[in-house]
């Protein structure tokens, strides 16, 4: 864990479908909420299925160029057409169930990276799942009650990148409750991530005054923020998470 990387650029070598079954199975040990793995992967190996994706991620390459694109999606679909076929009512159209299914797609997602990695495998997760739901459910054909919550693109590593680096642990672990970082605090868990040249650079180049500057203003900004949101709550009510409104 300490050395992963993001790997963006595959070889051709294709991942057989006997080790990527293997992962997959192995990954579905992971914690579930009341076993009943709220989530669904969809396995994309076809130029036209990988083709048909990549809009929604912004076209990065490495969607089109590595052998597999997995597609994370919680799912009450299935859990529900069970209840429904064994004579019980299910209520999962509703934002806590999604919630549920979320985190247990993001738990599989996770374990899944760790089985891959380990396994010799390059990833590179993409949270572009979320920013762009509405053409994922199209391209994939998600009914209702499922809905995609991460992406990964799988391969043979072609690059080794450097290590990004990361916060120290006492900005994120709090001992007993929250303890509300002062100025003080700040100044110490981000001197090293501000000092980093090429963070040094991302600023002068942006002609920014502080790194924080290029994430407010330019990476992750209000107003994309606020319309990607909009687009988010309107997939959930197309895919039947916000039905307990009526």
């Amino acid at each position: 864990m300490t050395t992963r990387r993001t790997i963006r650029r595959y070889t051709a070598r294709d991942i057989e479908p006997e080790l990527l079954n293997r992962l997959l199975t192995e990954a579905s040990r992971t914690q579930t909420m009341g076993n009943l793995q709220l989530y669904s992967v969809i396995v994309t190996r076809s130029a036209e299925g990988k083709a048909a994706l990549a809009p929604a991620h912004f076209n990065q390459p490495m969607v089109t160029q590595a052998p597999v694109v997995l597609t994370i999606c919680a799912d009450f679909r299935r859990t529900t057409t069970w209840a429904r076929c064994r004579q019980a009512n299910p209520g999962y159209d509703n934002p806590l169930s999604f919630m549920n299914a979320a985190t247990d797609a993001l738990l599989f997602t996770q374990t899944f990276c760790n089985l891959a990695e380990d396994a010799g495998l390059g990833l590179c997760f993409l949270g572009t799942a979320i920013y762009n739901p509405q053409a994922i459910i199209k391209a994939l054909q998600l009914p209702q009650l499922v809905f995609p919550v991460a992406a990964l693109t799988v391969g043979w590593p072609a690059e080794e990148p450097p290590l990004t680096d990361r916060l120290p642990v006492e900005s994120f672990v709090h001992d007993e409750r929250y303890h509300d970082p002062t100025p003080e605090d700040i100044n110490r868990f981000y001197a090293a991530k501000e000092a980093l040249p090429e963070n040094l650079e991302f600023v002068r180049i942006n002609k920014k005054e502080t790194l924080a500057q290029i994430f407010t203003d330019i990476r992750y900004t209000r107003k994309d923020n606020e319309f990607l949101s909009r687009n988010f709550i309107e997939a959930l009510r197309q895919q039947g998470f916000m039905d307990y409104e009526h």
